[in-house]
């Protein structure tokens, strides 16, 4: 019932700018909600040097039909020259049904 609800995995380099690019999102109308998750250490390599970096975590939670548009829009106000946007679906039938009833709802095309 819902297989099309998406969990969108979104990193940036701070609060304030995963605060600003969240409220982007929800007024885009681009999902139904966004949490954001303060203090990750990543690790990573980019252009052949390791990198550790602090990096704040938005979890979109969102309608299938919104993740082109989505990734889109990162990309667009995104500072990173690559931005991690990183779709995952989300199991049709596990969680609190009236939870993913009201997510359905409030991110699917009308």
């Amino acid at each position: 019932m819902h297989k099309n609800l998406r969990l969108v995995y979104i990193t940036t380099q701070s609060s304030d700018e995963a605060k600003q690019i969240g409220r982007k999102i929800i007024e885009q109308n681009l999902a139904a909600c966004v949490n954001i998750i303060p203090g990750m250490t990543s690790l990573y390599r980019w252009k052949g040097k390791i990198q550790h970096d602090e990096e704040t975590i938005l979890l979109v939670k969102t309608h299938t039909s919104k993740i082109q548009n989505l990734t889109q829009f990162v990309k667009k106000v995104h500072p990173y020259d690559c931005p991690c946007v990183i779709s995952l679906t989300l199991a049709e039938d596990e969680g609190n049904e009236e939870y993913l009833n009201w997510l359905l709802s409030e991110s699917k095309d009308i």
